[in-house]
């Protein structure tokens, strides 16, 4: 199924035409509006009519995140405050929250755009979708909530925790569809073991997980605790929340949905733009937004685009599941460590759940990596050596992985603490 079929089978040229068209319209209305901007363009020595085409997009300058700190709070917003419906923040490490703002007609675009995702997923009209993720001031809980509306399917507006509450409206609504973080889909998984659930009685098909990274072996794992079609979608507050791209049934990337969210691939070091296929630093420029239209705005991400036309007919370009970040990644006595490396090596193994924590440390100015995994209940045997040698086969494994040797703790199930939203999988004690 395919929600709207001239913007997602699009062709090439076509696609580039639209978003030189829409860039350029957007590129004027920030030199307009915008101090911030209009001053960066200016020390650039670019004038709005310099930006002509899509080609012209690399002229202009990023915008990070600590740019819409630094305007908080409104001081990107291109429209007067009356045009304003809708205000979303992110938590804030530096005591701001990151702010961003919805007139009505980004409200709309979001919706379709959203909608146009779970689509991707199967769900139409007849659906009955449970939305665990955040509502407030996150944008996952409204943004899936809205699109749900506009494909017609029957909303549970549950938002996350409550686990109880979660597995009885499931089974007795009769949930087709899930939408959470993957951390916390697998505890609902888990969670429904543990309260000896009929798998008769749970009737998801599809569940749409995103907000954090996740693995190949994470989605194995999902998909067989709770017995649905797993779909990641992708999307971030300063663009627009979730919905800028998803993956349809192949499963073969991510579609973005890029007559709105231009996207781009940089090195993350000196910005060149890098060409289809190559691994680096997530740009986008959400042409359409009208509240607050980003340009080039640096996600950190780190992926690759495809431009191939997918088996499902869509020309939209692909990413694929983003494999870190670049301002996250660790680097642990000169390795570069991405916590979903760790990650696919303990779902590889049957003995642990998909629950683990990394910490990091110095001592005597040598940085240290702990590792602590959760073990199943079946194979948290009494017997030291066996449990030795289930830690040795992790320890090994993991030094294969990243090229360095960590420390490994086996710890019972339950023990590691569990977050209704993005799990938290670094303690990092050298930056405290």
């Amino acid at each position: 199924m395919i929600w709207n079929r001239q913007y997602e089978c699009m062709e090439r040229e076509e696609m580039r035409k639209l978003q030189g068209e829409r860039l350029s319209a957007m590129v004027r209305r920030v030199w307009n509006t915008v101090p911030f901007y209009r001053r960066r363009l200016e020390e650039l020595g670019i004038q709005p009519g310099d930006i002509r085409s899509i080609d012209d997009l690399s002229k202009l300058p990023f915008t990070t995140k600590q740019d819409l700190r630094d305007n908080y709070p409104f001081g990107l917003f291109t429209v007067p405050q009356e045009g304003i419906v809708r205000l979303h923040a992110s938590s804030g490490t530096t005591g701001k929250p990151t702010v961003v703002g919805y007139t009505k007609q980004d409200i709309a675009m979001w919706s379709e755009v959203v909608a146009r995702s779970l689509t991707m997923a199967g769900i139409t009209a007849s659906d009955i979708i449970q939305v665990a993720y955040g509502y407030g001031l996150f944008t996952g809980g409204l943004g899936l909530h809205y699109g749900a509306e506009a494909v017609g399917a029957s909303v549970i507006p549950i938002s996350g925790g409550n686990t109880k509450k979660q597995l009885q409206l499931m089974v007795d609504f009769g949930s087709t569809a899930l939408a959470c973080t993957p951390s916390y889909a697998a505890f609902l998984g888990e969670a429904i073991m543990e309260e000896k659930i009929a798998p008769g009685d749970i009737r998801l098909k599809a569940g749409i997980f995103g907000a954090e990274p996740w693995t190949e072996g994470m989605r194995s794992e999902v998909e067989r605790l709770l017995g649905l079609k797993a779909f990641d979608i992708y999307g971030l507050s300063e663009v627009i929340g979730p919905g800028v791209s998803m993956e349809c049934s192949c499963q073969s990337g991510m579609h973005i949905f890029e007559d709105h969210f231009i996207p781009e691939i940089v090195n993350p070091d000196t910005g060149e733009v890098l060409p289809y296929g190559e691994l680096g630093e997530l740009v986008f420029t959400p042409a359409t937004k009208e509240a607050m239209p980003l340009i080039r705005y640096r996600t950190r991400d780190l992926t690759r685009l495809h431009a191939e036309r997918c088996e499902c007919g869509r020309t939209l370009v692909r990413m694929d599941k983003c494999v870190g970040r670049s301002d996250d990644m660790l680097i642990i006595r000169g390795v570069n460590v991405f916590p979903s490396q760790v990650e696919s090596v303990l779902l590889e193994m049957s003995e642990t759940r998909p629950h683990y924590l990394l910490t990091v440390d110095r001592e005597h100015n040598l940085d240290t990596l702990e590792v602590q995994v959760e073990v199943e209940e079946a194979f948290f045997s009494d017997e030291v050596r066996e449990l030795e040698g289930l830690r040795k086969k992790i320890q090994s494994a993991i030094a294969s992985m990243l090229g360095l040797t960590a420390a490994v703790r086996l710890v019972e199930p339950g023990t590691i603490e569990r977050s209704m939203g993005k799990a938290r999988r670094v303690i990092d004690n050298r930056k405290s």
